[in-house]
């Protein structure tokens, strides 16, 4: 498979395309109604060029260019990373055969629903941030969310590349739907709730890239190890350009947290909204809200779904082939905290198998702390003491174990009347949404920044911050 993508095609792509003549109908076919998708739901901003970076190749060397690209000119491809030479299963009852090149009759429902669900989230994503780039902090910003969102299209394509090349007409009928769906869409919505969630500020957009994007990354992860290559190989690109999305959320926070404490020294007090900052009890409900909403999509603490997956080798664990153990896990157990009918916490036994969406799930946790201990830091360097936290997992859950139950961000189980009491403390409030929507206002001009952000350390690609990232009309 080449390593270089073919640019002089109508789709760009590493896979040989013009020799499936069909597929490449198919795919052509597509084409126009994902770009009337693009026109009707990506960025609602006109411009004359934004400076993105564009794959030109898969390999490990030079593998995007950077120039300025008119949007919908940008040219959405199908990239699979190189194969890997005598790649075998490396879990699972097919432990140690060959990968499949096409996909097992037996598994062909299971493995289009996992590619459906991933697929669905990349479009989703776009939707939700439609509107931002009218209240955009900087260039620099704007440019930034113009390249998630392309990417994100890219992702998709990526997707529907594997449902019109192994799943038939079934396979077809799924890359449709997944431009009919619409994120918060009262008759067609996005399959995962926290992709029907409003991102309407650019607080929500970091924290989006940051904890949202960041499940993302597990989930490629886990089906990089998939015994499907082109499963794998599909995932393994979109990760390294999935990387810069997690980038753009972590450096926002950052740079979110440092303004805020810049203003509590400079003005002595906590209460900065009237100094034009956001407060940092406000950045905490925002923590508070969008990791959660993102510790369900993980799912179900136990899942024989996943259990099944793990068995057939459609989907693994995070960096499965570093993992000490059998890599079958049929004698594993594994302790799970679970709310218990007094009102405490009980500590059940349950199968390793069983729980691959809890193992997930805490690699994802213990990759957010990283971010909370680093925005700590910041505050630290401004000599506050206030500190920003993960609230417990159990906390404002929609799904598995705590979803029928009321826990505070400290673990403690209450009654729905306490919860009530108490949430505006815990979550973003109608005020406190109205107020940092109040300070999303559009700074255009190179080299100027809202006064609500710091400006960042680096520029992208080595450019300044006063680069032209963006020609506005």
């Amino acid at each position: 498979m080449p390593t270089d993508i073919d640019y002089d095609a109508k789709i760009p792509n590493n896979v040989g395309l013009a020799d499936d003549r069909r597929l490449q109908r198919a795919l052509e076919g597509w084409q126009p109604k994902f770009l009337d998708w693009w026109g009707e739901m990506g960025p609602a901003l006109e411009n004359r060029g934004v400076y993105l970076r564009t794959a030109v190749s898969v390999g490990r060397d030079g593998w995007a260019h950077f120039d300025h690209v008119n949007p919908p000119d940008y040219r959405w491809g199908i990239f699979l990373a190189e194969p890997t030479p005598d790649r075998r299963i490396a879990f699972g009852e097919h432990q140690g055969e060959p990968v499949w090149q096409q996909v097992p009759g037996e598994y062909r429902a299971d493995l289009q629903r996992l590619i459906v669900i991933q697929g669905d989230t990349e479009p989703a994503s776009v939707e939700q941030q439609r509107l931002l780039g009218r209240s955009a902090p900087s260039l620099y910003d704007l440019r930034n969310l113009f390249q998630v969102n392309v990417e994100e299209g890219r992702h998709l394509w990526a997707m529907v590349y594997l449902l019109h090349a192994y799943f038939g007409r079934e396979g077809r009928v799924e890359a449709e739907a997944l431009l009919h769906r619409n994120s918060g869409s009262p008759d067609s919505p996005r399959i995962l709730g926290a992709f029907n969630e409003e991102t309407a500020d650019w607080l929500a957009f970091y924290m989006f890239t940051y904890f949202t994007d960041r499940d993302g990354k597990y989930q490629l992860g886990s089906l990089k190890e998939s015994a499907f290559d082109p499963l794998s190989r599909t995932c393994t690109f979109m990760l390294k350009e999935e990387a810069h999305h997690m980038m753009v959320g972590t450096t926002g926070v950052d740079r979110v947290v440092a303004r805020s404490a810049q203003l509590v020294r400079e003005h002595d007090t906590l209460d900065i909204a009237a100094c034009g900052g956001i407060p940092l009890d406000i950045i905490q409900k925002y923590i508070n809200f969008h990791y959660t909403v993102s510790l369900d999509l993980f799912g179900s603490e136990t899942s024989t779904n996943a259990a099944n997956y793990y068995t057939a080798g459609l989907k693994g664990r995070w960096q499965e082939e570093r993992r000490k153990d059998d890599h079958q896990l049929t004698d594993d157990g594994v302790r799970l905290d679970k709310p218990a009918e007094d009102g405490t916490w009980a500590v059940d036994e349950v199968s390793a198998l069983l729980a691959l969406n809890l193992d997930l799930r805490d690699e994802y946790i213990a990759d957010c702390r990283t971010g909370v201990n680093r925005w700590n830091r910041i505050l630290d360097e401004h000599g506050i003491d206030f500190r920003l936290k993960l609230p417990h997992p159990g906390f404002n859950r929609n799904v598995g174990l705590n979803s029928g139950h009321r826990v505070t961000p400290d673990g403690t189980i209450v009654d729905e009347e306490t919860w009530e009491a108490s949430r505006h403390r815990w979550l973003p409030t109608t005020e406190d949404l109205a107020f940092v929507r109040s300070l999303m206002q559009p700074v255009y001009e190179r080299g100027k920044i809202a006064s609500w952000v710091a400006p960042p350390v680096n520029g992208i690609n080595g450019k300044p911050f006063d680069y032209e990232y963006v020609r506005l009309v």
